[in-house]
Formats: structure tokens, sequence, C-alpha cells
């Protein structure tokens, strides 16, 4: 692990688009930038698929009704398509192209590259749809890095299954990935991606897993009972980063207290130890008590903390420098804002612990409760 040093861009590599205040430090501008469009629901796995596209244009409109989009300090941004170039700094071109061909041949998807499968359905559009959430994450990470925003947000984004070659777990393109690529291109030299989705961050740690620059932190169901099987605390990293990648892999029926208790105690001081200068955290809300595809029994009060957690964390260490993005969420909007503080008795009690591959048909998502995603 390298040694903790000053949480400032590396030297060579100041934002450029910063102001300096009347010392001469560099500051940052104070707007959020929020990824949204409506063209983001194309990516759509079809009916009864749980990653309906619904979800997200029910958190748009909660995020509308609410006013958090008009507020003076947010900007809401729609970002183009990523680029292959862009694609390419993770994924194999060979992939891509799959993929660009099963969105215009759906019925000639290559399963060979994860695609066409039940998880993952080919459509038509689906590299463009795929593509474009990448480019939200891009577009965010480089206002964040450029000091033209203090915090950026893609609740689209977050597909931290998908692995350079293959997609996975409903996630097609890794746009997390991508945008820590990025940020290495510029010189950064310690990025930080916490991970508190219910699954493992399984394609992200993959990506990064041999880079001392990068360390990934994923909280989840342990991978004894749950997709994609992986993420246990033997789990550290490669020859050249050992320590770089953290997993906490909990227990069916893991409640607020100790999901709480295992993020402060176990991730948060270990990333301070790391300093990195970018936070990047995945926040998918599937570890709700409600979620059908998993056995966590978390509530919405819980899921704000850790989100108000990692706000913090991103300014004592990053000086506020922080990409959240989305992704898990498998119930309805209404029953996740309905839960109040109270868990219920623990779901393992009252669900299969097996590894859910197929058992989600039938059950459509109808929500989202990325509702805690924009900071205050």
């Amino acid at each position: 692990m390298p040694d903790p040093s000053p949480s400032t861009p590396a030297a060579g590599v100041l934002p450029q688009d910063q102001s300096q205040d009347q010392n001469g430090a560099q500051t940052q501008d104070q707007t959020t930038s929020v990824v949204w469009d409506p063209a983001f629901t194309r990516y759509n796995f079809g009916p009864g698929h749980p990653m309906s596209p619904v979800r997200l244009d029910l958190t748009a409109r909660l995020c509308e009704e609410l006013g958090l989009f008009a507020q003076d300090d947010v900007v809401v941004v729609n970002p183009p398509v990523a680029s292959d170039e862009e694609l390419a700094t993770v994924h194999d071109m060979g992939y891509v192209q799959a993929v660009r061909h099963a969105g215009e041949h759906p019925d000639d998807a290559d399963q060979r590259f994860g695609i066409g499968t039940e998880d993952d359905p080919a459509f038509v559009g689906m590299h463009e749809a795929s593509a474009r959430i990448v480019g939200g994450t891009l577009a965010v990470t480089k206002d964040v890095w450029t000091g033209r925003a203090r915090h950026g947000v893609n609740f689209c984004g977050g597909m931290h299954h998908a692995m350079p070659d293959r997609a996975a777990g409903f996630c097609i393109y890794n746009d997390a990935s991508v945008a820590i690529e990025w940020l290495l291109a510029q010189g950064v030299e310690r990025i930080a991606y916490i991970d508190i989705d219910v699954h493992h961050g399984d394609g992200v740690e993959r990506c990064h897993w041999n880079d001392p620059r990068v360390m990934t932190c994923s909280i989840h169901e342990t991978g004894r009972v749950l997709f994609p099987g992986t993420g246990f605390p033997g789990d550290i990293g490669g020859p050249d980063a050992m320590g770089t990648a953290v997993n906490v892999a909990l227990p069916p029926g893991t409640g607020d207290a100790a999901w709480l208790r295992a993020l402060h105690a176990s991730i948060v001081p270990l990333v301070r130890a790391f300093n990195p200068q970018v936070l990047i955290t995945q926040q998918g809300c599937d570890s709700h008590f409600q979620d059908p595809l998993a056995h966590l029994a978390i509530s919405v009060d819980a899921q704000r903390q850790a989100m108000e957690a990692l706000h913090r964390l991103s300014h004592e260490l990053c000086d506020g420098r922080w990409i959240a993005l989305g992704e898990g969420a498998t119930r309805s909007s209404r029953s996740c804002r309905a839960a109040g503080p109270t868990s219920p008795a623990s779901p393992a009690t009252t669900r299969s612990g097996s590894t859910p591959r197929s058992r989600w048909r039938g059950t459509p998502m109808s929500g989202s409760a990325t509702t805690c995603l924009v900071p205050p």
C-alpha cells in the first residue's frame, strides 16, 4: 500500500479549471453534476427483467418533485455516448464489437460474451444505451477532477459486474472502471472505490486487481449464497497490489447495526490509511430488506447513514472529490421509501439462500431506492 501523502492531485496534474483563493490555494466549484436524460431508459432488457428502466424514470421524477434538479448548486448534464476508444481503456474491442452486433441483430447475440443470456438479453441499441451510461460517469468524473463540480452523480451508472471481455449480472460496460482509468491517465495516484451494493463489486475489483493506485472496497452479502459468488475476506489484491482489495462478506439476515459497523470499522479506516485523492462509490440499494433477490435486512435509514458517511469521507480525504453511482435495487420505490428504521425478522428465514441465477423471472423492478444519491 502506498505511503499516505496530502490528498491533493499529484504534482503536474492539478485540475486546470480551478480558481485560486487569495492565498493561491486551488479551490473547486461547489456544484454537483448530476447525469440525467430520458434516453437512459433505453437500457432495457425487456418485460419481466428486474433491471427495468422505469426505476431510472421514477428516480428522476422524484428528484424533480423534491426540487433537487432545480437547486442552484445542482447542474443536470446530458453527456455524449462514450467512444470506442474510451471503452477500450477497460474492455476488449472484440467484446465491444460483439455488443454492437447484438444491438443490431439481437437474435444473433454471441453468448460467449455473456450477451443474449437470461441475465443479459440482447436488445436493439444495446451498445449505444450501454455506452451512454459510461459517457455519463465519465462526464461527471471529468467535472469533479477538473474542478467544474465538487461532486458528481450518475444514478444510471454503477455497472460493477461487467468484465473486460464479457457482460455479467445485468451489466454490459463497466462505467466505474472506465472512469478510474481516465483518472489514472490524468496522473491521479490514489483512487478509492467503495461498493455498498448487496452484491460483490467483482468487475471493478477484477479490472484493478493488480494496480496499487486503486483501492477497491466492497461490503456485500457473502458469495456463498448470492451472485456473483466471489468477494471473500482473503481476496486482498494482486501480487503488486496486496492490501488494495477489501472485501467484507456478510451473512444473510445482517441488519442495520452490523452493516453500518462493518462499513465504519473495516472499510473507512482502511480508506483513510490509503488516503485517496478521489472517491468513487457504488450505492446500489438492493441491500434493502424488501429486495427479493438478496437476503440482507437493511433499512432506508441505514442506507442514508452510509451515504452520508461516504459524503463526509470525501470531504475529509479528497477535498470533496466524490463520484456517486447507482445501480442495484429490485423493489418498488413505494415499498422502499415507506420502509421505516426497523427491519423485519431475518429474511433468511423466509427466503431461499440459493444464488438467484433465474429466480428473478416474473419479479419486475418497478422503481428505485436511489433517492439519497444527490449530496445535500
